[in-house]
């Protein structure tokens, strides 16, 4: 039961933390009260890798294996 609990709270920790980000640093505004956290999350977000929208993306060919 314990065990549950705790993962219903991690679960909507996490989902706090998403609806944060969504509503105000993705934006480009602080969070009201905790404008630190704010710049944490932009700063996580800037390091990780992303998909440039603009640039069409290219399958390569898988290479071929020669029988034998």
């Amino acid at each position: 039961m314990l065990t549950l609990l705790l993962t219903m709270l991690v679960g909507l920790l996490v989902a706090g933390a998403v609806v944060a980000y969504v509503a105000y640093p993705q934006r480009g505004e602080d969070l009201p009260v905790v404008p630190r956290l704010g710049e944490a999350m932009r700063k996580g977000a800037k390091a990780l890798p992303v998909i440039d929208p603009d640039q069409p993306v290219v399958a390569r060919p898988a290479p071929r294996r020669r029988a034998g």
